[in-house]
């Protein structure tokens, strides 16, 4: 049997490809540079041959096509074998069109902020329903497998995907989104981001009116109403478009919204009649958004407004998504992915609504190659309004030119100067420090890295045990 061979294949991203592909049938190994538990723990699980480094001798003659990471650029070894003996390639995105989407009901989930949550959560819904979708997210949705899974493979047309706005390869700089054959597209924001590889706004959303013009005319284009970029998109739109979100004359419109600590619970109207009550085990506004884009996808699915109020309240959630990670000497330890200044504001608002008398610690890392970067200096420096005590870690890539780098130092400033309490963290152990000697009963400490922040997780609960 032919060979699928993928470089780079210890990404979250790759990992789960290879898995959906392995499960196909398909002759299926790997190579990375970095082979660590758990990612190799969980291909050696899915059956996954999984090679440490890259070689050109791991591009056997039995490999038939080898699916390149977009991590992967010119040098790498097995990436210039594989061309000089012109073998044939792709990018994640295009295996992933080629092998899942074509005879399926592409279900697409994307936007700056919240389509993980969205994609799973839609995923759950349609599953619950009967409907039997295959899914793909960028996340650990805890409803799927035994222990929570990045990916489900169903028996049923639908394939809900989460869309990344990210380049595709080192040969394709296009976003990952324009492979998946939208029938159904989902945008539930548009903002600035990814400033390592789009030059402005304005570049952003083009790429995202190009997603939305792939959409069929028969197809569904389900924006977000409450804001001004996703809902531009509707301008030159050739399918269906219906909106979403809290604001009046909406399709779909949550109204009634209350926060009863870890549950939200909300009424839904479609195109101004009742449409049903619902209670998520989500906080935050932003997440009742990203619900109702959910509900709107069920319905058109045909799933009845009762499965998705039970699908809701059983959903469990994202790993990393405000996880809990330990509770300890009374203090309650969060883990968020939010790495934008408008993701890290709807996370600390989120709790605030949810606890409005705790006192809420933000600990953040600039680490992704936006937050790292001066272009959201004034941004960060409102993103943490709602929280009470503020520790920020030291910038992640350094070697950025200082003139292009956020200034913690400034922002250290600016945050104590609009009468908030903030202060540089230059090491984990000195924020856990920091945080050890001046809890209190009650405390909530939200977490806040799109990596792995040096353990601090573990670190913060040992020691405040």
């Amino acid at each position: 049997m032919p060979t699928l061979h993928l470089i780079g294949v210890c990404g979250t991203a790759m990992a789960t490809l290879a898995a959906m592909l392995g499960r196909k049938g398909l002759d299926v190994q790997g190579s990375d540079q970095d082979v660590y538990p758990p990612m190799s723990d969980f291909l050696a699980a899915e059956g996954i041959r999984t090679l440490s480094g890259y070689r050109a001798e791991h591009i056997t003659g039995d490999v038939e096509l080898v699916i390149v990471g977009n991590a992967i650029s010119r040098g790498n070894p097995e990436l210039e074998e594989v061309l000089d003996r012109k073998i044939r390639y792709c990018s994640l995105p295009e295996a992933i069109r080629e092998h899942f989407l074509w005879d399926a009901r592409s279900i697409v989930v994307a936007g700056t902020h919240g389509k993980t949550t969205t994609t799973a959560l839609t995923g759950w819904l349609l599953a619950h329903g009967g409907a039997d979708p295959s899914v793909l997210v960028g996340g650990i949705a805890r409803n799927f497998g035994d222990g929570g899974s990045s990916y489900r493979l169903g028996r049923g047309r639908d394939f809900v995907i989460e869309g990344d706005e990210y380049d595709s390869a080192f040969f394709d700089k296009t976003a990952k989104f324009l492979k998946y054959l939208p029938d159904i597209a989902v945008v539930n924001n548009v903002e600035f981001d990814h400033a390592d590889i789009y030059a402005d706004f304005d570049a952003v959303l083009l790429a995202f009116r190009r997603l939305a013009n792939l959409v069929p005319r028969r197809g569904l284009l389900l924006l977000g109403g409450d804001d001004a970029g996703a809902a531009a998109l509707a301008t030159g739109a050739r399918s269906r478009v219906e909106r979403f979100g809290l604001g009046q004359g909406l399709e779909w419109q949550a109204y009634d919204v209350r926060a009863d600590g870890e549950v939200t619970r909300f009424g839904v109207r479609r195109r101004g009649a009742p449409f049903g009550v619902f209670e998520s085990p989500m906080m935050g506004i932003h997440n009742v958004r990203n619900a109702l884009a959910a509900v709107a996808v069920a319905a058109e699915a045909g799933i009845s407004p009762g499965q998705m109020a039970e699908g809701l309240r059983r959903f469990a959630g994202i790993k990393r998504r405000l996880e809990v990670v330990g509770v300890a000497s009374g203090v309650t330890v969060f883990d968020d992915f939010a790495h934008h200044p408008t993701a890290v504001a709807e996370t600390l608002a989120a709790v605030r609504a949810s606890h409005p008398r705790a006192r809420i610690w933000a600990v953040f890392e600039p680490r992704s190659a936006s937050s790292c970067r001066r272009v959201f200096q004034d941004d960060f420096a409102r993103a943490f309004a709602a929280a009470d005590r503020v520790l920020i870690a030291p910038v992640f890539r350094s070697t950025l030119p200082e003139a292009e780098r956020l200034s913690v130092t400034q922002l250290i400033d600016d945050l104590n100067a609009a009468g908030g309490s903030a202060r540089e963290g230059r090491s984990v152990d000195d924020i856990v420090g920091a945080i050890v000697g001046d809890r209190q009963p009650g405390d909530l400490v939200v977490i806040m890295s799109n990596g792995g922040f040096g353990g601090i997780h573990r670190k913060l609960v040992k020691a405040l045990a």
